[in-house]
């Protein structure tokens, strides 16, 4: 293990450069003495430390599908991971995931998951893997979808899943937020009341991500962080996982809508749940 100094300058360097630019150094790395940078810290660092650094080492989409990989592959499905991904990812960000997949691993993402998953939790996540959700709003379906989601839901003994997992999977995020409108105006509920109430379990919290994404992906994760810190023990592999990929995407909003939500700073919470140790 290198002492505090070299670990303050890794993060130091690291942090204060885009992915790109990190990139470009390990590239220059194994330039000059023709080994693995990634490799090289894996040996010097360790615990959380590591596996903070080699994220930020990594490429966004080559992260993405790593985090995929480990969560189909590891011990028992990580589908918090999946649906966090598939959720706020766009339809070009989840083709290009799944391209990679395939060239990285030669398999098919689609499959692997569907191996390790069932019913319309299933469902709503092949229907994510498609990457082909409407762009726009159809005026002439706002009323439609929200009668159907009412009838699906509130009004019918039981749940009707699918059109849940139909109209949730394929309508764009614009789309959607004009149908939870009129939904609220002819049930009295919000829709996340009424998912609550009439799912469960996986499927539960991937439509509840999908929902949240098509209100605010910012705000989406906002949730996340707060309550990977909230409670006994930190969820220390989705605060790297959410802190990595969006620092250079929508972190700033993130901060907002954290302040918004939650009446303390993202900076603030950071520091009162992370200091068992310097670097954890």
């Amino acid at each position: 293990m290198k002492n505090r100094t070299d670990e303050d300058a890794i993060l130091q360097l690291l942090t204060a450069r885009s992915n790109t630019q990190r990139q470009e150094i390990k590239n220059t790395y194994k330039t000059l003495f023709g080994k693995d940078l990634i490799n090289d810290l894996k040996g010097e660092l360790g615990g959380k430390f590591e596996s903070l650094i080699v994220a930020l080492m990594t490429p966004p989409l080559a992260y993405d599908v790593t985090s995929l990989r480990d969560a189909i592959k590891g011990a028992g499905t990580d589908e918090k991971v999946l649906i966090e991904i598939l959720a706020s990812r766009t339809a070009h960000q989840v083709k290009e995931i799944v391209a990679a997949y395939r060239k990285e691993y030669d398999d098919n993402l689609e499959e692997d998951i569907c191996g390790d998953t069932s019913g319309h939790f299933k469902r709503l996540l092949v229907i994510l893997l498609q990457g082909n959700r409407q762009t726009g709003i159809q005026e002439g379906n706002i009323e439609a979808d929200a009668q159907a989601l009412f009838k699906a839901g509130e009004e019918k003994y039981g749940t009707d899943e699918q059109s849940f997992v139909t109209i949730l999977g394929n309508r764009s995020a614009e789309h959607l937020r004009k149908v939870f409108d009129a939904y609220m105006k002819m049930s009295g509920f919000e829709i996340e009341e009424s998912i609550q109430r009439e799912t469960s379990g996986n499927l539960r919290a991937l439509l509840l991500a999908v929902v949240k994404c098509a209100r605010s992906i910012p705000a989406y994760f906002a949730e996340s962080l707060y309550y990977a810190m909230k409670g006994a023990g930190t969820d220390d592999a989705t605060l790297i996982r959410v802190m990595v990929t969006r620092s250079e995407v929508d972190m700033l909003d993130i901060r907002k809508e954290f302040r918004r939500l939650f009446a303390c700073s993202l900076h603030s919470m950071i520091k009162v749940n992370i200091c068992t140790s310097k670097y954890y």
